[in-house]
């Protein structure tokens, strides 16, 4: 009987040692942005170091991640293990319990290299709960070639009237070239974030200090008026469905004199590879109107892990190796350091290689003149630029977005849409009983 005892245990443990180890298998959810397409085709790096991790990907637009991953993480669904958020979502999600901190990363991520101004924006009550992919503001990139055909010559921060001068002045519809690209696709992230940003450097705001929306202000009139009337005389057909991609297409294939937006699309329309016109692009800083405020924004692309995940510990792996300075390293071997994850560490901006890519030092200027703390001109009760940094934001600038973007189609004017959107957040604020 001992001798069929030891022979079975025998037999078991030959054949536990035989069978394969399971790999953990990580779900990551993405938006279709260049660098997270890049980050996929380099993640055989992390597979090498981490055979015992498995990744499957989720790559969506950005509408659609923020609609899915939203819906996921407030009901601890465990669809995802790796979530790419923003910087609107993590203070939120995170006082919710709804993330899981990144206090214990290995000391040799430091944490303390992220730059100070994308840190603080994922950090709440001294937890980190979401690691920066990458950061940005935003900025305007032109052709200096048409810039130059136009007689005029691009400040280094320009007012918003020399931006519509020269939109005009280089539109040249019978070549389809069009003088500026502008975001007018609907959705909070979308045409709001924009607009949002925009209304700051003219004097509007979404609430007063009582939270009562300002909307039917004559600020708002101004901002919205300027847009709609820019976007007729001077951009490209159908602009009410153009969103970043879009309009990076349009850019790099030439139909674009200017493109105000993410900071992060400067390595984008300067890669030969993949831009028609990389070698005719200049950059300045967002617009303004003298107000003190630029039509600047602040956000990061971040890696986060839902609460709902049952692979928190090989997660963080995947995030922690994503967001390194190891992994600026491995782009910048591959593709060059202009191509590298930007608006993140102190080190890449001290990098003397770095210094030499033409967009690194407006960026990070960018990103530091950007205040989410005093965002307006007036004094309002939230924080954010292109957001307010409310869980309702994301259902209300979504339904205002789509007043905005009816108002570029044509489909209804400038003090209907702006009405709309009066009555919409009155409604949403009674209902949170932020106002009566």
């Amino acid at each position: 009987m001992k001798h069929l005892v030891s022979a079975l245990a025998g037999a078991i443990a030959v054949s536990m040692a035989a069978a394969p180890v399971l790999a953990d298998k990580l779900t990551i959810a993405t938006v279709n942005n260049g660098d997270m397409v890049r980050m996929q085709k380099l993640t055989d790096d992390f597979t090498a170091k981490h055979p015992d991790i498995e990744l499957e990907w989720v790559t969506l637009e950005e509408n659609v991640l923020r609609q899915r991953v939203t819906t996921d993480v407030a009901t601890k669904g465990g669809q995802y293990d790796v979530m790419t958020i923003g910087t609107y979502e993590v203070p939120i999600w995170g006082k919710k319990g709804w993330l899981v901190s990144l206090n214990d990363l290995p000391a040799s991520y430091d944490v303390g290299d992220i730059l100070p101004a994308i840190r603080s924006g994922l950090t709440v009550d001294g937890n980190l709960y979401a690691a920066p992919f990458y950061g940005e503001s935003s900025m305007v990139m032109y052709r200096t070639d048409l810039m130059e055909k136009a007689g005029l010559e691009m400040p280094e921060a320009p007012t918003w009237d020399f931006i519509g001068k020269a939109a005009r002045a280089m539109t040249d519809r019978e070549n389809e070239i069009y003088g500026v690209c502008l975001r007018g696709k609907a959705g909070w992230g979308e045409n709001a974030a924009f607009l949002t940003a925009t209304a700051n450097s003219f004097g509007a705001k979404w609430f007063d200090m009582d939270w009562q929306p300002q909307f039917t202000g004559e600020a708002w009139k101004k901002t919205l008026s300027y847009y709609i009337d820019l976007m007729n005389d001077a951009g490209p057909p159908g602009a009410s469905s153009n969103g970043f991609n879009e309009n990076l297409a349009l850019f790099q294939s030439g139909k674009c004199g200017m493109w105000i937006d993410a900071t992060v699309a400067a390595s984008f329309v300067t890669n030969s590879n993949d831009s028609a016109v990389a070698d005719k692009v200049g950059f300045a800083l967002a617009p303004d109107n003298g107000l003190g405020k630029r039509g600047n924004w602040l956000w990061a692309w971040s890696l986060a892990i839902p609460a709902g995940t049952k692979q928190a510990e090989s997660a963080k792996k995947f995030v922690a190796w994503a967001t390194s300075k190891e992994y600026l390293e491995l782009v910048a071997s591959k593709e060059g350091w202009a191509n590298v994850p930007p608006g993140t560490r102190a080190s890449l901006y001290a990098n003397p290689e770095y210094a030499k890519v033409p967009f690194a030092k407006m960026t990070l200027d960018s990103i530091n003149s950007a205040d989410p703390t005093k965002p307006t001109v007036d004094p309002v009760p939230y924080v954010g630029i292109q957001f307010v940094a409310i869980p309702e934001f994301q259902g209300i600038a979504t339904a205002v977005g789509q007043q905005f973007s009816a108002a570029l189609a044509g489909n209804i004017t400038v003090d209907q849409a702006l009405a709309n959107a009066q009555r919409i957040t009155e409604r949403a604020m009674k209902k949170a009983r932020y106002i009566k």
